[in-house]
């Protein structure tokens, strides 16, 4: 690596406003300086094409392209784009310079990392990402090196000089180059020379693979034999390398970095909600367990500290020429200087004033040009926290123009600016334009009406919103039918942050009822009892009954069990004994009266009188008239 002080470009000044201190690294496209801007009086990081690739418009063009790409992009977990340009063939761009170590460096001097830490670098880099993809760029070069772990501030996805806007040209190969770094590169930008978002995630995955065992995933002998690997090979998991890693985390890395796109999350917010989900699920213990079986070792790299501050800014000499003439201008003035003919004198003056008037139209020109006209500059005011009206006024009195951007924010109210890019202080030409992120507020999601709805309904309404399927319960209930919702929880209407879950209570449908005994009881307590357990009655064709009295249940059916409210138990009620005519028996056997007694529904009782020497019956008790049929009718016997 060049060092700062064999770099040919320290201690030059770039477009006339950022002097180079210092090289900080080199990659594929360009090289990275520490700058001082002169204007501002900041550091910045200041990325210069390589030669090699600045003498190729191509190039060129993407470079430019790439930057105005990232440029847009305004999120506290993505490195800002500040200014572009070209100067003496050199095309450079400028971003805020982040002081701190990369995800690399980390790797490097701690190896393994608890799950706790690893995620904590993970997850804002997600969200960084996810601002990206939301807004239609991919980033095409995620990698540890491009993790920004600064010492003071959130964690920051740098370079997005690989980015571009997915409704362009997004093949990774061109003109024979592979773009990104080999160890990252998705199946998809290996084998067909394409990327989009999910390229991103499965470069995320890799690295969190890396935070979490201290290795790379992929290794090789040479970059064709990595590339393979991504194509045709099988990634390990995390926990062949770090003993008793939760599982839960070797599937977080497997869904990320599964070969076939399709089967990855859509993009990294899809990504980064399946995180927090694992995240949540993990306990304590397990998050902050120190790796073995890893290069799990203390980390051994040096301290990061603070870059010194450039010396302050000084006044420039006056040029010798422009002394030289005020020199020549007194002396021409002066009366002790030596004679000179009154002709020559004259036209000596003459020339000094049309010399000294041209100036001056020209500085009053300049002035004019940078002050007052096209050429004038601005700073970009501060903006966060304004409504959009107020934000409008002042980008007009400062002659910018305004391109509105909307995001989610649980702290800024709604409607008010969050951010602007360029951001706050930033140097511009009147006329330009400054991207604005105006809040939405916090991001909620209704929940809808689920009542009546059948479980499978209640997802897709609630994936439609942005939310979850919670716990689900059943309950009986009289009028909603079985396999529909009774309610939710929260209630229909209420807001929720995105993917908070929504419990829901699915019905069973009416609760069975045990069926009363009611044999035995008038007809009237009977119905009341039935009644109150909430099912119907039907009444049978009344019965004779000897045993039941007249006016009380003989048989009910069913007899037990339990049946759905509104169902029907019938009942069979007694008309009291039947009444049948006593036949007269007297004179005749007892074989005789016997028959002719059971044949009309009676039972018969015999008293023989003396032994009944004659079998004959003299007597019946009772005796003509009616009985109840199947009652006792007692002969005498003689």
């Amino acid at each position: 690596m060049t060092t700062a002080s064999t770099h040919p470009l320290v201690g030059e000044l770039v477009d006339g406003r950022y002097r180079v201190l210092r090289h900080l690294a080199d990659g594929g496209m360009a090289t990275v300086l520490l700058a001082t801007d002169t204007r501002l009086d900041r550091e910045v990081a200041l990325k210069v094409m390589r030669p090699d690739l600045a003498a190729d418009e191509t190039f060129v063009a993407r470079f430019r392209r790439e930057a105005r790409s990232a440029a847009r992009l305004s999120h506290p977990n993505v490195v800002p784009v500040l200014d572009q340009g070209e100067d003496r063939g050199r095309v450079w761009l400028a971003m805020e310079y982040v002081e701190g170590r990369t995800a690399r460096a980390v790797i490097d001097a701690e190896g393994a990392l608890t799950p706790r830490a690893a995620l904590d670098i993970l997850e804002p880099v997600l969200t960084g990402l996810a601002v990206a993809h939301e807004a239609g760029y991919i980033h095409r070069d995620v990698k540890p090196e491009n993790v920004l772990i600064a010492d003071r501030g959130p964690v920051r996805v740098a370079d997005f000089g690989l980015a571009r806007a997915v409704t362009s040209q997004t093949t990774t190969a061109e003109d024979g180059v592979l773009f990104g770094t080999v160890a990252y590169l998705s199946p998809e930008q290996v084998e067909r020379g394409i990327a989009d978002a999910r390229s991103d995630v499965y470069a995320a995955g890799l690295i969190l693979f890396e935070l979490l065992t201290g290795q790379r995933a992929v290794e090789g002998e040479s970059p064709i034999h990595v590339a393979f690997q991504h194509v045709h090979g099988s990634l390990p998991v995390p926990s062949e390398v770090v003993e008793d890693l939760p599982t839960e985390l070797d599937d977080l890395v497997a869904l990320a970095t599964h070969r076939d796109p399709d089967e990855r999350p859509l993009d990294a917010g899809a990504y980064l909600a399946e995180l927090q989900r694992v995240r949540a699920d993990l306990t304590t213990a397990q998050l902050d367990r120190r790796p073995t079986g890893a290069r799990a070792r203390a980390a051994t790299g040096a301290e990061t500290v603070a870059h010194p501050r450039p010396r302050p800014t000084t006044a420039i000499t006056r040029p010798a020429a422009v002394a030289g003439l005020a020199t020549t201008a007194a002396a021409d003035d002066d009366p002790t200087s030596p004679a000179t003919p009154p002709s020559r004198r004259r036209r000596g003056l003459g020339a000094l004033v049309a010399l000294l008037l041209a100036g001056a139209l020209a500085a009053g020109g300049g002035w004019w040009w940078t002050q007052m006209g096209p050429g004038s500059k601005v700073l970009v005011p501060e903006l966060a926290g304004q409504p959009q009206q107020d934000v409008e006024t002042t980008l007009a009195q400062y002659e910018l123009s305004l391109t509105e951007q909307t995001a989610f924010d649980e702290a800024v109210p709604k409607g008010e600016a969050i951010t602007s890019n360029p951001p706050t202080g930033t140097e511009l030409a009147k006329g330009s334009e400054v991207t604005v992120v105006f809040s939405k507020g916090p991001e909620r999601y209704e929940v809808p009406d689920l009542a009546g709805r059948t479980t499978a309904q209640a997802t897709s309404d609630l994936e439609a919103e942005h939310l979850v399927v919670g716990t689900t319960t059943e309950s009986w209930h009289a009028e909603v039918p079985a396999g529909q919702i009774i309610s939710s929880t929260p209630a229909a209407g209420t807001e929720l942050k995105r993917d908070a879950a929504v419990g829901i209570v699915v019905s069973k449908g009416p609760e069975p009822v045990a069926v009363p005994v009611v044999a035995g009881k008038t007809a009237a307590d009977a119905t009341t009892a039935i009644e109150a357990a909430g099912l119907k009655v039907a009444r049978a064709e009344d019965a004779w009954s000897s045993t039941v009295a007249k006016g009380s249940v003989i048989s009910q059916s069913p007899s037990t069990g339990t049946l759905l409210p509104g169902e029907t138990v019938t009942m069979t009620v007694s008309k009291g004994p039947e009444m049948v005519a006593v036949p007269d028996v007297q004179g005749l056997t007892r074989a005789e009266a016997t028959k002719k007694l059971q044949d009309a529904g009676f039972k018969v009782s015999v008293q023989n009188f003396l032994g009944a020497p004659l079998d004959e019956v003299r007597a019946s008790r009772p005796s003509g008239g009616t009985a109840p049929k199947g009652s006792t009718v007692t002969i005498l016997v003689v």
